[in-house]
């Protein structure tokens, strides 16, 4: 693995009333494989790609609620139309400007107010990247007490996806695993296959009344690290 390095710390300047909060997010890349960050809403500076072993900080502004996801794979081809395996946001741009991508996509469920920060790590569309959401420092608050917990699915889902859930790419490769509930219609906590990625993820919300573990919330972090591919 490459030495880790802080690459920037970025701001996000959205249009969005309210003051920056002192809660970093920082990123890091422990996959074999470059990443692509992005984010709804964002202006562009989660769209730079994470070369494996790479440390990145954002400063986040308070209030915001969004998603952030990983995109797995992705080339600019001979007419630059840039694209990803999964996380594709469909545009041909570097830069996410719309809603969560095409599946399937681990995403990243991101709410602060007033130094609160709510997150989780939600399968409902699917996985393509095992990641964990670890604070640092703060308390659990609304629900119950203590230090803030890590939620993560680190997982692999490729073991157990059945065969009309798995995404390949056009070289016939694996690349994530697609929600049973948007291929099968199968939403529901008993349905076969959805029992099966909560064994294996217990931590993350794999189903839409998924609701186990709650959503956290945890006041006052000093930062949240954010891991994909955890060791």
């Amino acid at each position: 693995m490459a030495a880790k390095s802080i690459l920037n710390v970025f701001l996000l300047s959205l249009a969005i009333s309210g003051v920056c909060s002192d809660i970093f997010f920082r990123f890091e890349n422990n996959c074999r494989d470059t990443l692509w960050l992005a984010a709804s809403p964002s202006d562009g500076d989660l769209n730079a790609g994470n070369n494996p072993g790479t440390l990145e900080s954002l400063l986040m502004p308070d209030p915001y609620n969004g998603v952030l996801w990983a995109r797995t794979r992705c080339t600019t081809n001979a007419t630059n139309y840039f694209s990803c395996d999964t996380g594709d946001c469909g545009t041909g741009e570097p830069i996410c400007q719309g809603p969560p991508p095409a599946y399937p996509v681990t995403l990243l469920y991101i709410g602060i107010n007033k130094n609160v920060v709510s997150y989780e790590v939600s399968l409902t569309h699917g996985h393509n990247v095992a990641v964990r959401i670890q604070p640092d420092g703060g308390s659990l608050v609304e629900g119950g007490s203590g230090p803030c917990p890590v939620v993560d699915c680190v997982q692999n889902i490729g073991n157990i996806c059945p065969s009309p859930l798995v995404a390949k790419n056009k070289e016939g490769q694996y690349v994530g695993c697609n929600s049973a509930c948007d291929v099968l219609r199968q939403c529901r906590g008993s349905d076969y296959n959805n029992q099966r990625v909560k064994q294996l993820c217990r931590l993350a919300h794999v189903y839409p009344t998924d609701f186990d573990p709650p959503i956290y919330k945890c006041s006052g972090p000093k930062s949240i690290n954010i891991t994909f591919c955890p060791t």
